[in-house]
């Protein structure tokens, strides 16, 4: 099974190179008003529909989950490389877990965040806002 995400945006070029970047694959289909990414390490059905206006963050965020320690390391390394501002977060407690993470935006203002779990832990911060 693959997760579907169907994303609006406005500048349909802008979000293809963004997400080509963040991917770091091609998308699999391009029409003018349309783009599918099918990520070949992740189980996503991607798509970028054009829309006439969006108004910032749609939705709360967008999440990356990946395995190790090393693998949330090297993906900041890629896209700070790439030249994306990065916000970083280290030993927080989010969602009843303990991660390292780090965020990006997209182009229309929607967040990503890159996260890895160390462990599970009984108590939310409340003024953590990250699961909403």
């Amino acid at each position: 099974m693959n997760v579907h995400v169907g994303l609006n945006v406005v500048d349909l070029e802008k979000s293809i190179e963004f997400y080509t970047k963040v991917f770091g694959e091609e998308p699999v289909k391009v029409k003018s008003d349309y783009a599918k990414f099918m990520p070949e390490k992740l189980q996503l059905n991607f798509t970028l529909n054009v829309k006439p206006e969006v108004s910032g963050n749609q939705v709360g965020h967008f999440g990356i989950q990946v395995e190790k320690q090393e693998d949330i390391d090297s993906q900041k390394a890629r896209l700070e490389q790439l030249r994306f501002f990065t916000r970083e977060e280290t030993n927080t407690t989010c969602c009843y877990a303990l991660q390292d993470k780090f965020w990006i935006t997209d182009p229309d203002g929607n967040e990503w965040e890159f996260f890895y779990t160390k462990q599970d832990v009984v108590e939310n911060k409340e003024e953590q806002s990250c699961c909403q």
